[in-house]
């Protein structure tokens, strides 16, 4: 559990003692969640991770599936450039969310954090866990769909491939490099990511001067299924291909500037790859007619659909060179994948909920080494045993489930802020309109999804629940959250005023002598909002409490001259 300081304003900012019933409730978190982790990424490497975990298998892998999907899994249709943007619609009052929450909490764990400062620990392992299965699955995913791409290779280069053996041993090398640390990601993602986002575009603008167009494959009524919800069970399938846009926020403890870069780093990622999304899907569907991307002998949607556009558009020779370029592009997503999912067991392992062990960094390379082992060999099972469809459905309703309560957070800490230390750099607009809509809209397409994602976020409550109540629940203190204080404030609000007053004077009694001297005062009465330029007047109030003229003032006069400061404001 995050710690907490004193305000600056105070002059002894050491480590208060507060009584244990009052454990939680303070005015501003430390940073000690970061770890020994280095902040040492600008804007550009931010957006260039968030991408990476995008640009992969949501446009080399999914399109088909989504056409088929969108057509009730009989006809593929090609209106799916609708569900993708759908999808980033509903993703939008998330991010915008996590952009405000990482501002207030910048550091490595991401919507683990929030999550577990804002509803305690039992919740906080629950979404560790669900989201380290989130991403970790998604990585899983595209290292999974290149599969396709290496048959692709494979026959044409002649050389027989074992599949499963080259998806593992990719799957090894990411791990190294996981561990090695972010400056070599950054360096063998960026020209990854600038070359397959420019390749894509290419083949679109040639595709759109070369090709006969049928926009009716696009934008006609039957190019959207059944309507409504066709598009929308679409979106909910196709949600996971935006889980990269907050994944920004997982490595927020290694960021710089962290209330500028993270807002505009989530953003730009998600105008970006929707942007991406659509264009290319739409391309795709006007200029190749969407039985092109099923098989012919079973009629199940291709994994390759890119090569097969690029195949269509330019001939065999840039099918080819779409085929190697899908295959390292995925690498890469599961190389930011990987990263990502590692810092979960990491934050929970400094929160000590999980063994020490899993929140080791490395010596050498200041990487948290154990969790990326351990999600490395976890991918290793998924990529041997699971189906692409069954992964990217599992990944999607995982992340549907933590958007919802991410913009509930929100809600929740907005509520609470008075009493705990909730103080963002960059605030939602609109609030709470876009937290309720995303709260609503991820509910609706949970529905649309069915038993699977249900099935799985069930699972993910279970397992969680074991795992804090056998290990965590001996390890951390019970403390009072912001998701406790809203539920007083709706039956007792006076206590919840009691319990800030008396979580001030302790934050202030930094010795833990149960009295405080003037300047302590003055810091604790900041904390309840009075005027710091008025310090005359706060000396004024002192002095009148202080009967026994001691230079000190114990709790009872402390509550005494506050409810007279109160009455007085």
């Amino acid at each position: 559990m995050t710690t907490f300081n004193l305000l600056p304003s105070c002059p002894k900012a050491m480590s208060p003692r507060l009584p244990r019933d009052l454990a939680g409730i303070a005015l501003l978190p430390s940073d000690d969640i970061s770890g020994n982790l280095e902040r040492k990424l600008d804007l550009f490497p931010v957006v260039i991770i968030s991408l990476s975990a995008m640009i992969g298998s949501g446009l080399f892998v999914l399109p088909a599936l989504a056409m088929l999907e969108m057509g009730g899994g009989n006809v593929p249709v090609g209106g799916v450039w609708l569900a993708y943007l759908l999808a980033a619609i509903v993703v939008l009052p998330a991010a915008i969310s996590k952009s405000e929450l990482a501002t207030a909490m910048p550091s490595s764990g991401g919507s683990y954090v929030y999550v577990q400062e804002t509803f305690g620990p039992l919740i906080g392992t629950i979404s560790g866990l669900g989201l380290w299965a989130n991403f970790m699955l998604k990585s899983a995913f595209a290292l999974i769909g290149f599969k396709a791409y290496l048959w692709v290779i494979e026959d044409v280069i002649g050389f027989d491939i074992n599949i499963e053996s080259a998806a593992l041993v990719l799957l090894l090398v990411i791990v190294v490099i996981n561990i090695l640390g972010l400056k070599r990601i950054k360096k063998v993602q960026t020209p990854i990511v600038m070359t397959s986002a420019t390749f894509l575009l290419a083949i679109c603008v040639w595709a759109l001067f070369t090709m006969e167009m049928n926009w009716d494959a696009a934008f006609s009524r039957d190019s959207f299924g059944t309507g409504l919800e066709s598009v929308a069970s679409t979106a909910a399938f196709v949600f996971v291909s935006y889980a990269g846009v907050t994944k920004i926020a997982a490595v927020g403890g290694e960021i710089r500037d962290p209330g500028k870069t993270i807002p505009k780093g989530i953003l730009l990622s998600l105008l970006f790859s929707t942007i991406l999304y659509v264009f290319v899907t739409l391309v795709m569907a006007i200029t190749v007619e969407p039985e092109m991307y099923m098989e012919a002998a079973n009629h199940h949607a291709r994994e390759d659909p890119v090569y097969i556009f690029a195949t269509e558009v330019g001939g065999t020779d840039i099918g080819f060179i779409a085929a190697v370029l899908s295959v390292i592009t995925m690498t890469s997503m599961s190389l930011a994948g990987i990263m990502a999912a590692s810092r979960f067991p990491y934050a929970m392992s400094v929160d000590k909920l999980l063994p020490g062990v899993i929140g080791e960094v490395h010596s050498k390379f200041n990487t948290p080494h154990w969790a990326i082992i351990g999600t490395g060999l976890s991918m290793a099972v998924a990529i041997t045993f699971l189906p692409v469809h069954d992964v990217a459905e599992l990944a999607s309703g995982f992340k549907i489930m933590i958007f919802i309560v991410i913009n509930g957070c929100v809600i929740v800490l907005r509520r609470a802020a008075s009493s705990h230390w909730y103080k963002p750099e960059w605030e939602s607009p609109m609030y709470p309109f876009f937290q309720v809509f995303g709260i609503l809209g991820g509910m609706a397409l949970l529905l649309l999804m069915g038993s699977k994602a249900l099935i799985g976020g069930s699972a993910a409550i279970v397992l969680g629940t074991i795992i804090y109540m056998s290990y965590g629940k001996n390890h951390v203190r019970s403390e009072i959250t912001p998701w406790k204080t809203n539920v007083l404030l709706s039956s007792d609000p006076a206590e919840v005023e009691r319990r800030r007053r008396m979580a001030s004077f302790h934050l202030a009694d930094t010795d833990g002598s149960g009295a405080i001297d003037l300047d302590e005062f003055i810091a604790a009465a900041e904390m309840l909002g009075f005027s710091e330029k008025d310090h005359a007047k706060l000396q004024e109030h002192f002095r009148s409490a202080d009967t026994d003229e001691n230079g000190l003032m114990d709790i009872e006069e402390y509550a005494v001259i506050v409810d007279k400061m109160v009455s007085m404001d």
